[in-house]
């Protein structure tokens, strides 16, 4: 017979259940540990990507898993891929036809090759944050609409290119500019060549800043289908919709860009507090800009088994980043929060690159322990524990990651 203590953390269970608290990402448990184990009928891994985890096949989306994200520069097999329509074919032999139009307003609409990129511009190689606005999306509740992203659509690869600044200093932007626009020719999922699959932008100021770039490169290589070839934008800081891929014309214009996925409730927040769940009026949505501060936990692995002994240090790592710059510090948590061990951090590469934190400690005992991590940016703005703001799709989670390990005798 159930005893009354039994019946009420049932009942609490079940209220909990059908609430709308938004909790941290879990750390899901199967029969034999943790989980994360492919199901037998899952899709064969996408070449060069076997490693990552298929979202989605039509449109394709592919998220690593936070222990991949552990080299310093991210490996171009590792990094995540966010698609809306179909890849375009588009080979090194249509190189020699390939054009990017810049139009709209400003004094000398141009149609630059790739022979004009690499010629007329200086090219540069920065490190940078490339980070799905859904990243995180999975731990919302109650769920929203789109990709249950946990950690893993994130990435920061080296990038080649050429300052998006110099091509517009080069057609001569009109004073009347107020935003850039982008289109891709990435083919509608209907097929129809008609449909645009994605057009979005961002502001001139943004597009004025040193560190935005049309990149052709990235890890030393040329793009690759997937993640934009021949020519994509780099927009760090931003949340990765605003970086187009597969270019073909930036439209500047004297208002806000209106195009495929820029209205409505689509890649963007609501402008004030609102509870779990709400209906809110498009007119009260604004547009997702900087991305908050957020960090990875990418070593050791989530479900590790590390052998204890008494006063024996424990290593741990990760990375930090946030779309308003440097990260000031980063703190770690073994015991759920009561108390907390500042890590130390490298400098990053360049700026919207992510930093590298460490941390170092003894568990008191054999067991089960989670390890929590939590980022402070240069703003003074930290990670919270729990998942912030609900929004009707599930943007900016940046709640702390976490990950369980069994310290064994």
């Amino acid at each position: 017979m159930e005893n009354a203590v039994d019946a009420n953390r049932r009942s609490f269970l079940k209220k909990l259940a059908h609430s709308a608290i938004a909790l941290p990402i879990g750390i899901q448990f199967s029969k034999s540990g943790f989980a994360g184990s492919k199901p037998e009928s899952s899709p064969p891994p996408v070449p060069g990507k076997e490693d990552l985890k298929i979202m989605s096949d039509r449109p394709l989306n592919l998220e690593s898993s936070q222990h991949l994200l552990d080299d310093e520069i991210t490996p171009t097999e590792r990094m995540f891929v966010r698609n809306n329509g179909h890849v375009p074919s588009i080979s090194s032999k249509d190189i020699l036809d390939w054009r990017l139009v810049v139009d709209g307003e400003v004094e000398n609409p141009t149609r630059f090759s790739m022979q004009d990129l690499k010629t007329k511009f200086r090219t540069y190689t920065y490190q940078l944050v490339l980070e799905c606005g859904g990243n995180g999306r999975a731990a919302y509740i109650p769920q929203t609409p789109g990709t249950q992203w946990t950690y893993g659509a994130v990435a920061c690869p080296l990038w080649e290119g050429v300052r998006l600044k110099d091509v517009l200093d080069y057609v001569k932007v009109k004073k009347s500019a107020v935003y850039l626009g982008y289109y891709g020719h990435d083919m509608h999922l209907s097929g129809d060549p008609n449909k645009v699959t994605i057009s979005r932008g961002f502001p001139i100021s943004k597009a004025l800043d040193e560190m935005t770039l049309i990149a052709f490169g990235m890890n030393g290589k040329d793009l690759s289908p997937l993640h934009g070839f021949p020519a994509r934008l780099v927009c760090p800081g931003y949340p990765a919709s605003a970086s187009g891929k597969w270019l073909k014309r930036l439209w500047i214009r004297d208002r806000v860009h209106d195009g495929m996925k820029m209205t409505g409730k689509a890649y963007r927040v609501p402008s004030y507090p609102v509870p779990p769940g709400s209906e809110i009026p498009d007119k009260d949505m604004k547009i997702i800009e900087e991305m908050p501060v957020k960090s990875l936990i990418t070593f050791p692995k989530c479900g590790a088994h590390l052998t204890w002994k008494q006063n024996q240090e424990f290593h741990c790592r990760g990375f930090a980043w946030s779309g308003f710059g440097e990260i000031r510090e980063v703190h770690v948590s073994y015991d759920f929060g009561k108390s907390w061990i500042k890590g130390s951090l490298k400098k990053a590469r360049n700026k919207f690159a992510w930093q590298r934190w460490e941390a170092n400690f003894s568990f008191p005992s054999k067991g089960y322990y989670e390890i929590w991590a939590r980022a402070t940016d240069l703003t003074g703005s930290m990670q919270p524990m729990l998942v912030p703001g609900w929004n009707p799709e599930g943007y900016l989670n940046n709640a702390m990651p976490r990950i369980g390990i069994y310290a064994d005798a």
